[in-house]
């Protein structure tokens, strides 16, 4: 249906109320009590009605005043619409998750979703049966501009700083771990400086860049590493550990996943490498949404409850 914009520059909301009250109360004076209003005041919203509906709407009887066929007309499909629009802006639903039924898109790289999802995912199906989760590939060099597009509804990811509408709740800080297969290379832990420089390694880089600031780090002490492998993907990476004598260094809570499943070993980085800031992103337009606030509340609490049981 079409709204007509122009049938409405004659109606004030407050006419409507105040028909609705006059209706109940069948009283000038008893409505601008209910109203808080003074009687003249009730008295001209009454006119006002009057002249808008070409009605006369009430026509005292004794001590009451009598409402027109008019009046019983409009009350019969006003009241139902008012009743709507009171919900609708003061009575907002609680949000039911087990009820709820909604597709969230969600931008992460590939090393996120390996790490997050096994922890939330399993829950979430039984919390949350008819959310379901759409997970788009995403870097945080382009995390803020995809979430103002649209084109997903939130963003876990590195990405720091951003635009003024740029919604941001910390997850978690990380550092690094330095992984290897022991089949290729005979190590101990923790890795000394020397050994590190000394092997080839296998660098995630999503801007095709062939340094990163580990790279910054060894040239501040006059020394450089062997990069013998550059890729955007983190999942290719124990395939490649388990047939080359190379070394990853990693986000942290991949690498506990790794080193579980996939026979690898793993020590400190023998630098001091400053940790980063995992957040949850999205859209300053979106924090109303029911749906993503409570994924946004859930994610936290199963992370939380992760931490502690660790």
């Amino acid at each position: 249906m079409t709204i007509k914009e122009n049938d409405f520059r004659r109606i004030d909301l407050n006419l409507l109320i105040a028909f609705a009250v006059l209706f109940r109360e069948q009283s000038v004076s008893l409505a601008a009590e209910k109203l808080h209003l003074g009687q003249p005041a009730v008295s001209g919203s009454l006119a006002r009605l009057r002249e808008m509906f070409d009605d006369p709407l009430f026509i005292r009887s004794g001590h009451r005043m009598q409402p027109t066929a008019r009046a019983m007309e409009l009350h019969g499909e006003l009241m139902p619409l008012l009743e709507q629009l009171q919900s609708a802006l003061f009575q907002r639903p609680e949000f039911n998750p087990a009820q709820a039924s909604t597709t969230i898109t969600l931008g992460m790289t590939d090393w996120v979703e390996m790490w997050l999802m096994p922890q939330i995912l399993p829950a979430l199906n039984k919390m949350a049966p008819g959310i379901r989760l759409s997970v788009v590939a995403a870097d945080p060099f382009s995390d803020p501009e995809r979430l103002e597009a649209g084109e997903l509804d939130m963003a876990v990811s590195v990405a720091a700083g951003g635009p003024r509408w740029l919604e941001r709740e910390a997850l978690t800080t990380m550092g690094f771990t330095t992984l290897w297969h022991p089949q290729q290379l005979a190590l101990e832990t923790p890795l000394t400086l020397e050994q590190y420089v000394e092997h080839p390694h296998l660098l995630v880089s999503y801007r095709e860049a062939a340094s990163s600031q580990i790279d910054t780090l060894l040239g501040k002490q006059s020394l450089q590493r062997r990069i013998c492998y550059t890729t955007p993907h983190f999942a290719g990476m124990p395939g490649l550990l388990a047939t080359l004598p190379a070394l990853a260094t990693v986000p942290a809570g991949l690498a506990d996943v790794w080193r579980h499943g996939g026979g690898l070993c793993s020590s400190p980085p023998p630098l001091t490498i400053a940790p980063f800031e995992l957040s949850l992103l999205w859209h300053q337009r979106h924090s109303s949404d029911p749906a993503l606030m409570w994924l946004r509340a859930f994610i936290q609490s199963r992370l939380a409850a992760g931490a502690a049981s660790r």
